[in-house]
This record gives structure tokens, C-alpha cells and sequence, in this order.
């Protein structure tokens, strides 16, 4: 038994790469950044994606406006963060902006910013690609949840005095919850697997880091093989609990029982 905890504990051991990952004050920054590009990223793109989808099933030509929203989905995360790094790019005051998004900044006025430098700033500058990635997909599934509602409810709420606000989120909302939540965990577990757009963009670099990439860095950079096995069992224990969620969600729409 001595001997087992003593593997356990020295150096290169269990015990020890658990310790030593939970005591990184880079561990600890990549875990709040995850916090973040959670609850930022998942509601950003499930909101988006809700509101776009209300609005295009409106119009008359619907498959037109949903190819334009769904076009980033067939775009690799490598490519489109290169596409985006493109748009974030940053040269000093008084040089040509080769950015679009400071071209336009500093149009209006403004200083350029170093969007991919400043944190927290570069953080939320970081989700809005994977917002954009994942907004099409939400929009697609959303809408098919959105045409099953029966008219004839919204009609009857709408007989009885009902508003539109209160149609959307008494009758409609409730009714595509489930989908609403399977969306949510599938975009969820996407964003916590993210590695392709840290990396390409500022490399962890700038208080951006999250756990994949931290993952990478200690397997790759660092070699510190025990460690990275440490994280990889972090990150698989925090999407058990979404992966349950979405599994009793399925089930109570009688999916998969």
C-alpha cells in the first residue's frame, strides 16, 4: 500500500499531475474561459439562431436567407478562423488597417484596437466565431422545430387576446423546448472540445487560453504526458453531465427509449 501511494504522489504520478494541474494558475484561467465561452457562445448561437429562424420562416424566400446563414457551417474552424483573423487584424495608429473591422473603426473616429490582445475583450472576440459557426445549425434545427408547432394553437391564443411576445414565449417556446435543449447541448459540447480557434488566432496567448489548448501545450509543448492525461480527463468529465441532459431530453420526446 506505501509503495502504490508513493507511485501515486512522487513526481510524474497520478496524485501529483491532478495536483499540479489544479494548482496552475493557467489551468485555472482556462477553466474560467470555458465558464465563459459556455454560457456566451451555447446562449449567443441558440439565441441567434432563434431569432433568425422566427424571422426567415416570414419571409417569401426562405431557402435563399437560410443558404446565407448556413454558408459559415460548411467552413472548417481552421478556415474560419483565419477568415476572422483576418477581419480582427490590428497595425499601429497611422499605418494602413488591413482589418476590416478597425477600417471601420477607425473611419468613425476612433483609435485602432488590438481586438485579439486585449482581454477580456479578445475572449468575446474569440466566441464570436464560433457563434457565427454554429448559428446556421441552430437556425436549421430551430425552424423545423418552429414549423411543427400547430397553428391552431397560436390561433386559439391569439383568439383569446394574446399578444405576439406572449404567443412566442407562453406557447411556441414550450412547445420546441426539447429541441431548444438538444440544440443547446449539441453546440455546448462543441464549445467544449474548442481548440482550432484559440490555437489559430492568438495560441492561448493574451489570457485567451482554454482547456483543449492547455491540453495541447502540455502534451506537445511541454511534454508533460501525465498532466495532459490529467485534462483530458477533465474535460470528459465535464460533458457527462451534458450528455446526460440530452439523453433524458431525447428520451422524454420518446427518442432512443
Amino acid at each position: 500500500v506505501v509503495t502504490i501511494i508513493a507511485s501515486l504522489t512522487e513526481d510524474g504520478g497520478a496524485i501529483a499531475n491532478w495536483s499540479a494541474v489544479l494548482s496552475s494558475p493557467d489551468m485555472w484561467l482556462a477553466f474560467r474561459n470555458n465558464v465563459i465561452w459556455l454560457l456566451v457562445g451555447t446562449g449567443g448561437s441558440v439565441a441567434i439562431g432563434l431569432f433568425v429562424a422566427t424571422l426567415v420562416d416570414r419571409v417569401k424566400r426562405e431557402a435563399l436567407a437560410k443558404t446565407f446563414i448556413l454558408l459559415p457551417l460548411a467552413i472548417s474552424m481552421v478556415g474560419a478562423s483565419v477568415i476572422w483573423k483576418f477581419v480582427y487584424a490590428w497595425t499601429p495608429e497611422g499605418e494602413q488597417q488591413i482589418g476590416i473591422l478597425n477600417e471601420v473603426w477607425t473611419w468613425l473616429g476612433n483609435e485602432p484596437v488590438p481586438w485579439l490582445q486585449v482581454p477580456p475583450l479578445n475572449t468575446f472576440a474569440l466566441i464570436v466565431i464560433m457563434i457565427w459557426l454554429q448559428t446556421g445549425f441552430a437556425m436549421v434545427v430551430l425552424s423545423a422545430a418552429l414549423k411543427g408547432v400547430p397553428n391552431e394553437a397560436i390561433e386559439a391564443a391569439r383568439m383569446a387576446g394574446a399578444g405576439e411576445p406572449t404567443v412566442f414565449f407562453r406557447i411556441v417556446i414550450p412547445m420546441i423546448k426539447g429541441t431548444l435543449i438538444a440544440v443547446a447541448t449539441t453546440i455546448a459540447i462543441a464549445i467544449l472540445k474548442v481548440f482550432d480557434i484559440v490555437y489559430v488566432t492568438t495560441g492561448g496567448r493574451f489570457e485567451t487560453e482554454v482547456v483543449a489548448n492547455r491540453m495541447f501545450q502540455e502534451m506537445f509543448v511541454f511534454r508533460n504526458f501525465g498532466q495532459a492525461s490529467a485534462i483530458a480527463v477533465i474535460r470528459f468529465i465535464a460533458v457527462v453531465p451534458i450528455m446526460v441532459v440530452n439523453i433524458r431530453n431525447l428520451r422524454r420526446q420518446g427518442i432512443g427509449s
